[in-house]
């Protein structure tokens, strides 16, 4: 069976970013890192429901089609890391990777940025954590061993949909789903820490499959679930209604009303505490849901604690020869899903 990631092409452009910094700051207190890691800007994926189209607004571009087919790499991503981890005075957290935009899309496969990205971790020490929705994650298992042997990493793959026709259409360039849990299984094979995220869940278009991603995740060795409700901020909610208008006409109405149920008669509700999982009946529902699939299915049993104290600075420009500054690696270097 195909997959959307590696056989789906859309005519893009990838513009070259000499990143000032490439760590950004979070101090939002429901989300459970406070540094991360987007080594792209815009998302090949074109997943309808993206929290980050907004930040291409801020650039000049729509947050639409220019969202999926204008994108920029942080061609030195590798040099600009090197040199926030060697300034003095740096406090080690784990640094999250793909918080915003997937750091696996189609283009890493030549770009190869992440994985640069990911050796300079491991060269010095850092914990991290990956969330992604690509199978492209596989490629780089050798070095997610050498950091999981040290108790350096957890990944998480995100799941929305066990259908591979409502994840098209809804996530039309990601993996399918039967590649992210092949995924799963490969990581936790080995010995990688290996979480899934149901995230997004959309009411009536696929929350039926909540339980079966659970217990699908838990079958394929993950140790962790979670999940999160459809947000829809500034330019998301035009971009996602005009998708349910054209994938799902019969229901949409519906759709965004039970969205407002759980967001207290709004569209979004931008606040701490409730944005993540909503508010009301239908909440309640979901999570007690969620509660009882994880349960039968034994995840979240312990708490994944990742090692902060083998951190050694960088020396700041010794560049790894990842993270290629002025255009995607030749093709010889290629990755294994080329």
């Amino acid at each position: 069976m195909p997959d959307p990631s590696e056989t789906t092409s859309l005519a893009t452009t990838v513009a070259v970013e000499q990143a000032r910094k490439l760590l950004s700051r979070n101090d939002s207190p429901d989300v459970p890192f406070d540094r991360a890691i987007n080594t792209y800007r815009g998302c090949e994926h074109g997943c309808a429901y993206c929290y980050a189209r907004p930040t291409h607004a801020y650039l000049g571009y729509s947050p639409g089609l220019d969202f999926e087919t204008r994108l920029i790499a942080k061609a030195n991503a590798v040099d600009a890391l090197r040199a926030e981890l060697a300034r003095p005075g740096y406090r080690v957290e784990p640094i999250n990777i793909g918080s915003a935009t997937d750091v696996y899309q189609p283009i890493e496969r030549s770009w190869r940025l992440t994985r640069g990205v990911i050796e300079v971790l491991l060269e010095t020490g850092h914990p991290l954590t990956i969330v992604t929705k690509n199978a492209l994650i596989e490629r780089d298992l050798d070095l997610l061993q050498a950091l999981a042997r040290r108790r350096l990493v957890a990944v998480y793959i995100s799941i929305t949909s066990l259908d591979a026709g409502l994840s098209r259409a809804l996530e039309p360039r990601a993996s399918a789903p039967w590649k992210r849990l092949q995924a799963v299984r490969k990581l936790a094979d080995a010995g990688i820490p290996v979480g899934v995220l149901a995230a997004p869940i959309i009411p009536f278009i696929n929350d039926e499959f909540l339980e079966r991603i659970v217990d699908e995740a838990a079958q394929a060795g993950a140790y962790y679930a979670s999940y999160t409700v459809v947000r829809l901020p500034w330019e998301v909610r035009p971009v996602f209604e005009q998708w349910l208008q054209a994938h799902f006409p019969d229901r949409a109405e519906r759709v965004l009303h039970r969205i407002e149920d759980l967001r207290e008669g709004k569209r979004n509700d931008p606040r701490f505490g409730s944005r993540m999982r909503g508010t009301g009946i239908w909440a309640d529902l979901l999570r007690q849901r969620f509660d009882r699939a994880v349960r039968k299915a034994g995840l979240n049993r312990h708490r994944l604690q990742l090692d902060t104290q083998q951190f050694i600075p960088p020396a700041p420009f010794a560049s790894s020869g990842a993270g290629f500054a002025h255009g995607p690696a030749p093709a010889r270097q290629l990755g294994l899903f080329d």
